[in-house]
Order: structure tokens, then C-alpha cells, then sequence
């Protein structure tokens, strides 16, 4: 029996009548016929008797029917399993991010994500902007997120949002009066800022310059959790990427933006002409209204 013929079978069998099977089937009734007829002929056996008007399964068609229904069953449970990937309901997905990103917003929205699907699984990997590229070109995650810029040819980059370095503060210092914090206030007070060979050093020193600040820099940080922590501390006035400060909240410390702002781009990374799963896709879908809600 063909796939065909076997589905013919579980139809008549389901129904009692080869109209109900061409309903079913959403095919006409001669066709089914003729299906049942030449699957008889090939099986050298009847399959139904008919009584009544009904078509009666013989003792041969009562025989294969668990077998039957055991490939149908099978087939049912594919067709979930790819209404499921389909729907990214199902199956793993693998992401990186820098570390200010992965372990603030985009670990939220990880979150979010997984406990609307119980049967999704997410590999998260907090590493440097330059590993994020590295492990995006060489296809071992699906999805990058990092702050400009990319040079690498092997990634296709979108942008994901504007961010901007923000001055973190005690909720007790002068300036946390105030709902934006003008750069060239800063000049009076200690400045936490990034290492040279962070990217956002040259972000914090371009704006310093364009306010004719001689910073009083008494700390540098490799990345940002370290300053925020420092301020917490009181060594200074933190001028940092403010995801982590936002994702987990630090009692008494908060944020101000900057006057003018120094702003950024963080963008999206996938490999270079790579398909696009259902999944991953449904995920940047999450991850931008996220994004959106949080900023409204």
C-alpha cells in the first residue's frame, strides 16, 4: 500500500463510507473509490464488505488498522513538531552578546522569551564585541549583539537601537538634582571612565574635548558593571553604558543622561547569507518590542 492508499483506508475507516472519506479527504467520491479499488487489487484481498449502504471492514482491514493508525499518529506528531518550529515554538537557539548587552536587556528578554515556550532552549554566551563577530562569522551562534563598530564582511548588521553613555551617580551627589546633566559640568568633579582600549573611551573623550573638559579621570574600567560599582562606592562620577544599571538596579544609585548626548548605535549580527530560522526570527521579534515597550 502506498502512502496514498493508506490514507484512503484510515479515511474509510474513520468515517464508515467513502462519501465521508472524500469529505474528509476534501477529494470526490469517485477518486476514492478508485483508490480503494486498486488497492484491493494489489492486496489480492477485500478490505470492506458492503452492508446496509455501509461499508464493513473485513477481518484483513481490522488486522492492519493499529498499524495504520500507529503512521498516522507518527504523522500527526510531525506535523505538530513543524507548526512548532514554524511558530518558534519549539527547538534551540544560540546567541551572543557583549557583555554590558547580554547580561542586561538581552538576558531579559532571554527570559521573557522561553517562558511563553517550555520547549525552547537558548545558549547565551557573554563574551568581547570582537568574540560576539568572531563567533557570528564563523556560524557557531545565530544572533550577535554588539555596539559599532563592525568591520568583519562575514556578518550582515542591523541596527538593533540608540544607546547612549549616561552619568552615573549616588542619589545623594549635586548632580542626580538634576534630570540631564550638561557635559561640561562634569569638569568639578572625579570622572570614572572607560580604559583607552574600550571602544566607548573615544565616545567619553570626544565629548569632554568638544566641552573643553580637562577631566579629573581617578578610575578606568574595562567595562561597565566595574564603574557602576565604583560609583556606588563614591570614587567618582561614572560615565558609562548604563544596560546593567537598568537591568539590575543598584540601591541608591541612578542615571542621567548627558548634555549633548553621546550616543551610539548597537546593532544586530547574523552570518553573511545565512538561512534564517523561524525561531531566531520570532526572537528578534521579542527582543524589539521589548526594546519598545521599555523605552516608552
Amino acid at each position: 500500500m502506498n502512502l496514498r492508499q493508506l490514507e484512503v483506508f484510515h479515511a474509510i475507516m474513520r468515517t464508515g463510507s467513502v462519501t465521508g472519506a472524500a469529505r474528509l479527504l476534501n477529494v470526490t467520491q469517485p477518486s476514492v473509490s478508485t483508490v480503494l479499488k486498486h488497492c484491493e487489487a494489489q492486496l489480492r484481498f477485500r478490505l470492506f464488505n458492503r452492508v446496509g449502504g455501509r461499508l464493513q471492514p473485513t477481518p484483513e482491514a481490522e488486522a492492519i488498522l493499529p498499524d495504520i493508525e500507529a503512521i498516522f499518529g507518527r504523522l500527526d506528531a510531525v506535523e505538530r513538531l513543524m507548526q512548532d518550529l514554524a511558530g518558534g515554538w519549539l527547538g534551540t537557539l544560540s546567541v551572543a552578546g557583549a557583555f554590558p548587552i547580554a547580561n542586561g536587556y538581552l538576558a531579559k528578554a532571554v527570559a521573557g522569551f522561553l517562558a511563553d515556550r517550555p520547549k525552547v532552549r537558548v545558549a547565551l554566551e557573554s563574551l568581547t564585541s570582537p568574540q560576539v563577530v568572531e563567533r557570528v562569522a564563523s556560524r557557531v551562534v545565530e544572533l550577535g549583539f554588539v555596539h559599532e563598530p563592525v568591520a568583519s564582511t562575514e556578518v550582515d548588521s542591523e541596527l538593533l537601537v540608540h544607546a547612549s553613555i549616561t552619568c552615573v551617580v549616588p542619589k545623594t551627589h549635586a548632580l542626580a538634582r538634576q534630570e540631564t546633566v550638561a557635559v561640561r559640568d562634569l569638569a568639578e568633579h572625579p570622572i570614572i571612565t572607560y580604559t583607552p582600549q574600550n571602544l566607548f573611551r573615544s565616545y567619553v573623550d570626544r565629548a569632554l574635548a568638544e566641552a573643553g573638559i580637562a577631566p579629573r579621570i581617578t578610575a578606568q574600567v574595562s567595562v561597565s558593571l566595574t564603574g557602576i560599582m565604583l560609583a556606588h562606592h563614591g570614587t567618582g562620577v561614572a560615565l558609562v553604558e548604563p544596560s546593567m544599571l537598568e537591568a539590575i538596579p543598584f540601591a541608591g544609585l541612578v542615571a542621567r543622561p548627558l548634555r549633548p548626548a553621546i550616543t551610539f548605535k548597537t546593532l544586530l549580527l547574523r552570518p553573511r547569507a545565512a538561512p534564517r530560522s523561524a525561531l531566531s526570527e520570532q526572537f528578534v521579534r521579542h527582543l524589539r518590542t521589548m526594546l519598545a515597550a521599555d523605552r516608552h
